[in-house]
């Protein structure tokens, strides 16, 4: 089980919990900005958010519970203090507002209010992971992370802390990304065409970054040296091709107005 931060009301609260938690709220807040910027707030768009949320919430739970199982003693320890896969979380938020839209009969895409805020809420949100979790392989670069044997030993599942060995700081070559992603994603808010086309063109690139950094992560093999993650994306990264294709071909051949 992750290691607790501090307590609220007896409930113990980790690291990873606690950055989430900031990441959440940051991005909660850059969706409301943005919303009431291009008057989209409302009833209805707030709902398509606890939609996300719930949603990403469970798959993100449910994605790791083969893993923390064995470990928890009951299913509400499992859901206290067991992990969560940011993949698993993302796909589930992006379920839940497509389910979300058709429930309520909302018709108007919310991607472009997403992106920048989930990129920001990813950035902070990683920050956990980076101190919490497997830092990465071993390295010779000169900017790998060697961790103090006390720190080292704090950190579950990663044998390469406790050698010494200089690691790839996988979390933070993510957060990097996310951070970088925020800062264009706000900066073109109002000049890309196509309401959704920044969140699927984030999404993609997030796609493409998370396969590659993922043979720096140490994470272990699950089939023809993929991890669980890569198999993941294998499959996604090309819908998400698709999609872009798909959403090119329309535009193109949309009417032009006169």
């Amino acid at each position: 089980m992750l290691p607790t931060l501090f307590r609220v009301a007896g409930v113990g609260v980790s690291t990873h919990e606690f950055f989430i938690g900031i990441g959440v709220l940051a991005a909660a807040a850059v969706y409301l900005h943005l919303a009431h910027r291009r008057r989209m707030l409302s009833e209805q768009t707030m709902w398509v958010v606890v939609g996300a949320l719930v949603s990403g919430a469970v798959f993100a739970k449910i994605s790791t519970a083969w893993q923390f199982a064995p470990q928890a003693d009951s299913l509400a320890d499992l859901w206290l203090h067991g992990g969560r896969s940011v993949l698993g979380g993302l796909a589930g938020a992006y379920l839940g507002v497509i389910v979300t839209k058709r429930i309520i009969g909302y018709q108007r895409s919310t991607g472009d209010l997403f992106a920048p805020a989930v990129a920001l809420g990813m950035a902070i949100g990683r920050i956990g992971c980076f101190l919490t979790e497997q830092i990465g392989t071993a390295t010779s670069l000169p900017w790998g992370i060697t961790l103090p044997p006390e720190v080292a030993a704090t950190v579950p599942a990663c044998p390469t802390c406790v050698t010494g060995q200089p690691m790839h700081p996988s979390f933070l070559y993510e957060i990097a990304f996310h951070a970088v992603a925020f800062v264009v994603l706000w900066r073109l808010r109002d000049r890309v065409g196509g309401e959704g086309t920044t969140f699927t063109a984030y999404l993609l690139a997030y796609g493409l970054f998370r396969f590659a950094v993922e043979f720096v992560r140490g994470n272990p093999e699950m089939a023809a040296g993929l991890s669980g993650s890569q198999l993941f994306l294998a499959v996604t990264v090309p819908l998400l091709i698709v999609q872009v294709m798909q959403r090119r071909r329309v535009r193109a051949l949309a009417p032009t107005p006169a």
